[in-house]
């Protein structure tokens, strides 16, 4: 029988005792992470581990180090896809690149980049602006798997006649076949847009800011956050933005309700997009 995570008894206990184990053990801190999100992700690990409750995994995930990396990719989101919502990035070339295009130098910072298809997206909106010769991206992630994938740019073929629907709705001047090339059932991505964009690890709920940027491309991971951390990220995305600096978020964020909402203005509302005050 498959084991199963109940919404009854000490699971709640055995759940917060498993994220401190986590946290203590390896330094990733899933403590303010949606407890809904996170019970549905534990419940999926447990069957794929034959562990019948949380305390059995946490028993496993600190006498066996092959454990955690595996359990990893279950508590973290790692689904994207190219140009998604494609209304956004109209927006984004449409009513952020002409801000953009004012600075000499442009940075942009993509937080839970995932395996890097939004970081991707956003390149060749910025190449087909004239702008990806004097941009850096930043795309960060706290999975190392995800990173590496992100860094090779190699997709399956097969997502790309819907990812290039996508790009044509938010406004793309050429083909997304331009950008990548494909080698039997692979599409790899091209090297003059990898060439702009720097991966590396960061963590929302631990690390600070790391760099000041015009804009910041963090979609559908706030939702994963209690209130809490996702003050905190808001407060790391406040800290990271220039004067008049863009944040955009996904179609079911917002920041009306953060402690920071009085720093910012909204500039596109219905596609999340923000600017923040001078």
């Amino acid at each position: 029988m498959d084991a199963q995570v109940t919404t009854h008894g000490d699971t709640g206990i055995e759940l917060q005792l498993l994220l401190e184990a986590i946290f203590h053990e390896y330094h990733y801190d899933f403590r303010c992470y949606s407890e809904v999100s996170l019970r549905r992700r534990v419940r999926a690990a447990l069957v794929h581990f034959g562990c019948g409750t949380i305390s059995r995994l946490q028993e496993r995930l600190l006498h066996e180090p092959e454990v955690f990396p595996v359990l990893l990719r279950y508590l973290t989101v790692q689904v994207s896809e190219m140009f998604r919502d494609p209304s956004y990035f109209r927006s984004i070339r449409e009513v952020v690149v002409p801000y953009l295009a004012t600075y000499p130098t442009v940075k942009v910072w993509v937080p839970g980049c995932a395996t890097g298809e939004e970081a991707y997206s956003l390149a060749i909106v910025l190449a087909e602006e004239g702008l990806l010769e004097r941009t850096l991206i930043y795309a960060t992630d706290i999975h190392p798997d995800s990173l590496r994938r992100a860094e090779d740019g190699v997709f399956d073929l097969g997502r790309f006649a819907r990812f290039s629907e996508s790009y044509l709705l938010a406004g793309g001047k050429a083909s997304l076949s331009d950008y990548y090339m494909a080698r039997y059932s692979s599409a790899i991505i091209d090297r003059s847009l990898k060439e702009s964009i720097l991966f590396s690890d960061h963590s929302l709920a631990t690390d600070s800011a790391f760099a000041e940027v015009e804009l910041i491309s963090c979609r559908n991971v706030l939702i994963y956050f209690e209130r809490e951390l996702q003050d905190r990220a808001v407060g790391v995305f406040l800290d990271s933005l220039c004067r008049k600096g863009f944040v955009g978020l996904g179609s079911q964020e917002s920041l009306r309700f953060s402690r920071h909402a009085a720093a910012f203005a909204e500039l596109v509302t219905e596609d999340r997009i923000y600017q923040r005050l001078g």
